[in-house]
């Protein structure tokens, strides 16, 4: 017997793999040596969970066309069974509890039949493959697997080629695979096909070239936006239940994070009742809400629900609990208080809640509530709630001082251990519109670390510098972008670098930029440094950059506030008339000639 499981996020191609393997080996292409290739999703196996039947009844009941039970039995026929769905599994799964079984002809409960069959007594000579969540992985006793695959989703040529490929206009293409370059923590996400879809659609409807509509540029206003797409193609196709989007959502968000709170991804009529939804209803919002209806002539006919992506449930789960926070608590009664994630309802304060989400999502195991995590917090800025008035238009924004939560997530980058869980709080600052960048200074040891995230990568470098006086003596902008012990593939943007260190060399007496191209942004993040109070910045060498010198030094060198500094030019061929520029920018006035030198080393002279 063989037994290979195959993990992958949700959404990250596990079942269309599986459909792909069928359709080759229905067209004759691959696996031949295999004679019967029979799938059984979980989701399906979950309606007989009360069930008693053989294997054989079983198979028979969902393949008709199978009618001899020689098939079985005969060692000359080679059979596959595929269990597509392990984290969406019902079943108990009692592996140690459960009775023998060796017969196929047996009557047992269905959950009897999977365990005998994973665990060889059924078919020893079967192949099983079962796919699922890494967060599921472990239903399966280690000693049952043969192999464990990963699948990983896109990379990132891969990624161009989907948005080139779904987007049939070339410039709109280009713009929105620019647009999510740029946003790092959403173009990594683009590995999960199902997000780029989402990603595809929002961007594509978002970028009109006008600029009415901000395109998104964190998790959130993603998400956003695609509620609101499908609300408003709902009432594009059914105009008689405009007017009803709010209760819908309400409805939705609290199965959401019901069906959260139980671990679980497919759920049935009796979990839409409980949260008053009526079935034909929840059919409408197809965009959101997905109905399968299986018809069987066989022992069970019902109908499976899911989102249509575990993202979208965990988006409508975390504005199920900001709503009900932010409305007084309303419904609140009506919650669960069983389970740890209920806890949430008990926060008397947003600062409160949100401890409390960090907290439960550093405590989950294998980070089912990362992403929940990530939605709760954006969801409390103004720019956010504002976005949800489209659908919500009674309901205003509240503003919230969004500083008491940066540094409650700062405070856990810096005691958390886990690489996992520290590179999701630094998106939960990108969701706060923060840069993911922590400092610490330690006043043992006297140094300065700083840590930040590796751009387009799930990873996290940390830099460390001795301080003097709680304070560094020189910024090397080539220190950060580069250090020897780094790959290749590691290499930090300058722009990206020096805009989001601002603090550490607006500590520095001294910086030097040297051999970089910097934008116009970087520039402009410069010159504030220069005229900010805060600055101790007194000395700064630029190499090969004589327009960017004046670009600073017009900026920063005639502002009043502009401390006494220095600024040196290296490389840099200036003529007489570029010198008398830089020489004015620097000197508004006789007062400050004497604080302020311009050196050009080129030419070894003062300008």
């Amino acid at each position: 017997m063989g037994i290979v499981l195959t993990k992958g996020v949700a959404g990250i191609g596990k079942t269309v793999s599986v459909q792909k393997l069928i359709m080759d080996w229905a067209e004759g292409t691959s696996n031949q040596d295999v004679d019967f290739i029979f799938p059984l999703p979980f989701r399906e196996l979950n309606l007989m969970k009360e069930k008693t039947i053989s294997l054989v009844d079983l198979i028979t009941h969902f393949f008709s066309d199978v009618k001899d039970p020689r098939v079985f039995t005969s060692s000359e026929k080679k059979l596959m069974f595929i269990f597509d769905g392990l984290d969406e599994c019902r079943l108990p799964l009692n592996f140690s509890s459960n009775p023998e079984c060796c017969d196929v002809s047996e009557s047992v409960p269905v959950d009897v039949l999977l365990t005998n069959l994973i665990k060889g007594n059924l078919l020893p000579s079967a192949l099983l493959w079962i796919t699922t969540r890494p967060a599921a992985a472990g239903l399966i006793p280690p000693e049952c697997v043969n192999q464990v695959t990963e699948i990983r989703g896109f990379n990132d040529q891969q990624k161009e080629e989907y948005f080139r490929k779904k987007l049939s206009d070339e410039i709109l293409a280009s713009r929105v695979i620019g647009h999510l370059q740029s946003c790092r923590s959403l173009y990594i996400m683009c590995h999960i096909p199902v997000f780029s879809w989402i990603s595809a659609m929002v961007v594509e409807r978002t970028s009109d070239g006008s600029g009415s509509v901000e395109m998104p540029r964190t998790l959130t206003q993603m998400y956003t936006h695609f509620l609101i797409m499908q609300v408003t193609n709902k009432n594009t196709k059914y105009t008689e239940l405009e007017g009803r989007d709010e209760e819908m959502i309400l409805k939705l968000g609290r199965l959401a994070f019901q069906q959260l709170e139980k671990g679980n991804l497919i759920f049935y009529d009796e979990d839409l009742r409980e949260c008053g939804i009526d079935v034909t209803e929840a059919s409408v919002y197809s965009g959101v809400c997905t109905q399968i209806f299986k018809e069987e002539a066989g022992l069970y006919q019902g109908s499976v629900f899911s989102f249509v992506h575990l993202s979208i449930q965990e988006f409508l789960a975390a504005l199920h609990v900001f709503l009900c926070f932010t409305n007084s608590k309303k419904n609140m009664s009506d919650q669960q208080q069983s389970s740890q994630l209920s806890a949430l309802f008990r926060a008397e304060t947003l600062q409160g809640l949100h401890k409390m989400a960090v907290d439960l999502a550093l405590q989950s195991r294998n980070g089912q509530l990362d992403l929940f995590l990530r939605f709760l917090l954006g969801l409390s800025l103004e720019s956010n709630q504002n976005l949800l008035r489209h659908l919500m238009p009674q309901k205003t924004s509240q503003s919230h001082s969004s500083e008491p939560t940066v540094q409650l997530v700062k405070h856990n980058i810096r005691g958390n251990g886990g690489d996992h869980r520290r590179i999701n709080l630094f998106y939960c600052l990108n969701e706060l519109n923060q840069h993911a960048v922590v400092e610490h200074i330690d006043r043992t040891s006297g140094s300065l670390s700083v840590e930040m995230l590796l751009p387009g990568q799930w990873k996290t470098r940390e830099f460390r510098f001795k301080t003097s006086e709680e304070y560094l003596k020189g910024f090397d902008l080539q220190t950060y972008v580069k250090t020897p012990e780094m790959d290749q593939t590691e290499l930090l943007s300058p722009d990206e670098v020096l805009q989001k260190l601002t603090d550490v060399f607006t500590s520095s007496t001294s910086a030097q930029l040297d051999d970089f191209t910097l934008s116009e942004n970087s520039l402009s993040c410069l010159a504030s440094v220069l005229i900010s109070h805060s600055s101790r910045l007194t000395q700064l060498t630029l190499k090969g950059q004589g327009r960017s010198s004046l670009h600073v030094s017009s900026s920063a060198g005639c502002h009043p506030d502009c401390k006494p500094w220095e600024l040196r030019l290296k490389g840099c061929v200036l003529t007489d008339e570029i010198c008398c520029y830089l020489i004015s920018a620097l000197t508004p006035n006789t007062s400050t000639l004497s604080g302020k030198q311009l050196w050009n080393e080129e030419e070894e002279r003062l300008c």
